[in-house]
């Protein structure tokens, strides 16, 4: 699924994967959802710059992959350090894959940004995290 992201760059380039995760919401508010479940997550990166790296890259997709990839897949989110103090919803899993993701970004050369994250849960649902430092 291609979500379009209104920005100035000269590049953009979306990777998708899937990685497969339990969690729960730790309320009772959260009706099934405070029991431990498990999703395959679909996950859309939306990089976006204005210039290419030595191999002609905005950014090596693998290697993004794989910064995202091993941290979550086959993980009990809850258990992750960056899920102390904040739930592991849909929207709070988007906001800390665009933390790691764009901190990767950061040390490349050619300063890649990371413009949107979409995470799809179930078939009908999904949340997407754009900074509005990167918002028109």
């Amino acid at each position: 699924m291609y979500i379009p992201i209104d920005h100035n760059y000269s590049f953009e380039l979306n990777k998708q994967f899937t990685v497969s995760s339990a969690h729960y919401i730790d309320h009772k508010e959260a009706g099934k959802c405070a029991r431990i479940h498990g999703h395959n997550y679909n996950i859309q990166l939306t990089i976006g710059g204005d210039s290419l790296d030595e191999l002609g890259f905005l950014v090596n997709f693998s290697l993004l992959k794989k910064e995202i990839h091993d941290w979550l897949d086959h993980q009990l989110i809850n258990e992750l350090p960056e899920f102390n103090t904040v739930e592991p919803s849909t929207e709070q899993v988007a906001y800390q894959i665009y933390l790691k993701g764009q901190h990767y970004l950061t040390r490349q050369q050619n300063n890649p940004k990371l413009l949107q994250v979409f995470v799809q849960e179930t078939d009908s649902s999904y949340a997407i995290y754009r900074p509005k430092e990167h918002q028109s």
